[in-house]
């Protein structure tokens, strides 16, 4: 049986401080945290050095790690000046390190409507080269995950990539696939020998809302299933997306807003942090009893 090692994109948990998102792991048993965002207009993109070393010796304290840099690398058009990104992505090489985590998730680039996939093909494939030869030069691993709007949004064009650019692994998110229309089956089938790691997400397909995992249609407990086989150690890494109205507990029970609402729709961020967590470790649990 596989190894899961829990984590979560611990910004979403509603602190922006770095012991704030120790505390909310901790307390849903997340051992884990994939590092991304830090309040408002702070996020890993912009740490520094000295920075991260604030930050490792308070994960250290508390006895956490860092499963994996969740950088936008890789989130801009692909029509936009590379240069400046690619600077940027080296220093958070040097961030990745003094944290103590091998992997740094990354994009495709996005593209305008009227482009073509295919005309920028070269383009993506040679700037994704740049960082993952990078990242593999200084002892680290990028890690395209496959998100709506870039190149990489669907299982063939992700296959692409984790087949034509050297030192690159891939992060399986069923909720993005989901919501460009793709058979997250088929997707797992054919990309399963390049995933590295998942991001817990599911989704609709009806209208791409993001639910707990397990109740949509990303078909995410099979796949769970299917990696629990392997063996080995394997991050799963929440990423709740649930929807919070910080209202919700003051709202009348008859109120025609809080009828109208989803139903996966939680009170706070910390509750939608929470209902995720219990969603994953739940899933886990009965994939546990039926092996």
């Amino acid at each position: 049986m596989t190894n899961f090692l829990i984590s979560a994109f611990s910004d979403e948990c509603g602190e922006a401080s770095i012991t704030g998102q120790i505390a909310a792991c901790k307390v849903n048993r997340i051992t884990h945290m994939e590092l991304r965002g830090f309040g408002k207009g702070k996020n890993i993109n912009a740490t520094t050095v000295d920075e991260a070393r604030v930050m490792k010796a308070a994960l250290d304290d508390a006895g956490m790690h860092v499963s994996a840099i969740g950088s936008a690398y890789g989130k801009i058009n692909i029509k936009e000046d590379f240069a400046p990104h690619f600077e940027a992505f080296k220093n958070t090489l040097a961030v990745a390190k003094v944290l103590g985590t091998r992997y740094i998730r990354m994009f495709s680039f996005y593209f305008d409507a009227e482009d073509s996939y295919e005309a920028y093909r070269d383009e993506v494939l040679h700037r994704v080269q740049m960082m993952a030869d990078a990242a593999h030069d200084a002892g680290l691993l990028c890690c395209h995950e496959n998100e709506k709007g870039i190149y990489g949004d669907n299982a063939e064009r992700c296959l692409d990539l984790l087949t034509n650019v050297r030192h690159l692994r891939g992060v399986f998110d069923p909720a993005n696939f989901v919501q460009c229309g793709v058979d997250t089956l088929h997707a797992f089938e054919l990309l399963a020998p390049h995933i590295e790691y998942m991001h817990i997400k599911d989704a609709l397909f009806a209208d791409g809302r993001v639910v707990p995992a397990g109740k949509g249609d990303g078909n995410v407990k099979a796949i769970l299933t299917a990696m629990a086989a392997r063996g080995g150690d394997c991050i799963l890494t929440l990423e709740p997306h649930l929807q919070s109205f910080e209202g919700l507990e003051n709202l009348e029970s008859h109120s025609e807003t809080k009828r109208a609402m989803p139903q996966d729709v939680y009170p706070s961020k910390a509750a939608s942090f929470k209902a995720a967590a219990d969603a994953l470790h739940d899933l886990l649990g009965e994939i546990a009893q039926e092996a």
